[in-house]
């Protein structure tokens, strides 16, 4: 039996080679195996036109395919979240750690954007910004097509605050420091979606605010940051820590090794691997949000507590 994982290419993705779209979207395929997909496992929806699609194609807006792959069983992940805001236009949920917000090639009805389907039957719920698997707290999404466009122009033009609390290992020097250092996916490790800084990459910028320092029960340094990203970059927040010598608790690409990664994918983790992370996912937390309304252009304010998995972390740490 196979199953259909659907894509709809994005604005901001205009012009972009289909192979190369397709790498962004599922960044631990190569692109020989993302060739491959194109050529025998690609479907075009009526939408999209009867033209063959081919690795080369230059996609546009609002194309649409879908990708056929074997069934088989999902990963486990939460099937539930709470929804702290809805008025129609703009809808606010705390999403659990686990939980993909779109499809990739391993999760597909085990998505955000499946469940919102369900859980808002009739309606056209979309995400108007990215948010990682692990990476718990704020999603905004628009009611409707329209809304959802409005929030992403929003997102796009940087009329939109966020602030994330993180977990690191170390003890930062000052109550307060910046990383102001561009990043780049160079394919220069050997997981292939970790970002680089280079200084060929694209302007990053990231503050941070020490709130509290504290210690781990193995006797290690933590501390609980708030922070504030200027850009918005894959995995910027993550990356930056990393720069500047105090890993994210739980990180296993930016972590203390990389193979841990590798080993991860292959379900392969040890004990010693665990212990080493310290939590089962990086300590990375949406806490505020903040942008104009979709409709009203009025700012909207809305915060998501740490979640039990990261209190629990830190309250045993004091």
């Amino acid at each position: 039996m196979q199953v259909r994982v659907r894509f709809t290419v994005e604005e901001n993705y205009r012009g972009w080679r289909l192979d190369r779209y397709l790498q962004e979207k599922i960044r631990r395929l190569s692109r020989a195996r993302i060739r491959w997909l194109i050529e025998e496992r690609l479907e075009a929806e009526p939408a999209g036109g009867a033209r063959r699609l081919k690795p080369s194609t230059r996609v546009l807006p609002g194309l649409s395919f879908a990708l056929l792959k074997e069934a088989e069983p999902e990963p486990e992940t939460p099937l539930d979240f709470a929804v702290l805001h809805d008025d129609g236009a703009l809808v606010v949920v705390d999403k659990p750690a686990g939980l993909p917000v779109h499809p990739t090639a391993r999760y597909c009805a085990h998505t955000f954007t499946a469940l919102a389907r369900t859980r808002f039957a009739g309606r056209k719920i979309d995400p108007a910004h990215r948010i990682d698997r692990e990476t718990s707290g704020l999603l905004a999404c628009g009611g409707s097509p329209e809304h959802t466009t409005a929030l992403k122009r929003a997102f796009a033009r940087g009329r939109v605050q966020k602030v994330y609390l993180a977990i690191v290992e170390g003890s930062p020097r000052g109550d307060a420091f910046r990383v102001d250092a561009p990043l780049a996916l160079t394919r220069a490790s050997m997981v292939r979606v970790r970002m680089h800084v280079h200084p060929d990459g694209l302007p990053s910028r990231t503050r941070f605010e020490v709130l509290e320092r504290r210690r781990a029960p193995c006797g290690a340094t933590v501390a609980l940051l708030a922070c504030h990203p200027e850009t918005g970059r894959q995995h910027q927040i993550r990356a930056h820590l990393h720069h500047a010598g105090l890993p994210m608790v739980g990180d296993k690409i930016y972590g203390p090794d990389e193979a841990i990664f590798d080993r991860f994918t292959r379900r392969e983790l040890s004990d010693a691997d665990l212990a080493r992370l310290r939590l089962p996912r990086h300590a990375l937390h949406a806490w505020r949000l903040a942008l104009p309304h979709p409709v009203t252009g009025a700012p909207a304010c809305l915060e998501a507590p740490l979640p039990p998995d990261l209190a629990g972390f830190w309250e045993g740490c004091r």
